[in-house]
């Protein structure tokens, strides 16, 4: 039963947002009463550290089956993207800026939880990139890697990227390509260029 209020509490909350969706709410939807959720979770608190911990831990494990498939490295970002979007709704600017507003501690220490999981993932697919010689040699890793984090997270921020400007599914193919494009070679350019027309067909 606590898998099932999870799971029902994470697609309202991506869809409503976290300040959005009630106890009520939740309770009415799922068909039982509300002191049963609290049987399970002693406030709403406890619920959205529930829900976001197993969301995290759901991306982890898709990227970690993306990882394992060892696409080429420029593909692998494509294939990360494309899944974290999907995962996440579309990236519904709402139960974010909810999170962000209303739990700012379970905020942060996602915050804090994403940027070690997105190091080791982005270092390491840099390094393949380098090996493969669609990333340039001279690059920093640990420079490239960080402000990739950085921007990743800053253009969520709606403030400097209203999204009647900028819909969220072109800022996030928009940004990739201007991450690529800064360490990308003339090999990695072309393969970039294929995924482009594909993500356009």
């Amino acid at each position: 039963m606590k898998e099932k209020i999870i799971e029902k509490a994470n697609d309202m909350f991506l869809n409503l947002g976290f300040k959005s969706v009630t106890m009520d709410d939740l309770a009415s939807e799922m068909g039982m009463s509300k002191k049963t959720i609290y049987t399970h979770f002693q406030n709403k608190t406890k619920l959205v550290e529930a829900t976001t911990d197993h969301l995290f831990c759901s991306i982890c494990d898709g990227i970690n089956g993306i990882l394992d498939q060892k696409h080429d490295p420029i593909e692998e970002l494509y294939a990360i993207k494309a899944f974290v979007m999907n995962h996440l709704k579309n990236e519904k600017t709402a139960p974010l800026h909810q999170l962000e507003k209303y739990y700012p501690h379970i905020h942060q220490g996602l915050k804090t939880k994403q940027f070690e999981i997105f190091q080791d993932c982005v270092v390491d697919n840099l390094k393949r990139g380098i090996e493969k010689g669609v990333f340039r040699k001279n690059i920093d890793i640990q420079f490239i890697s960080r402000i990739y984090f950085i921007g990743s997270v800053g253009i969520k921020n709606k403030n400097m990227f209203p999204e009647h400007m900028f819909p969220v599914g072109k800022l996030m193919d928009d940004y990739l390509e201007y991450h690529i494009l800064g360490i990308t070679t003339e090999k990695g350019r072309k393969i970039l260029n294929t995924l482009i027309k594909e993500d356009q067909i």
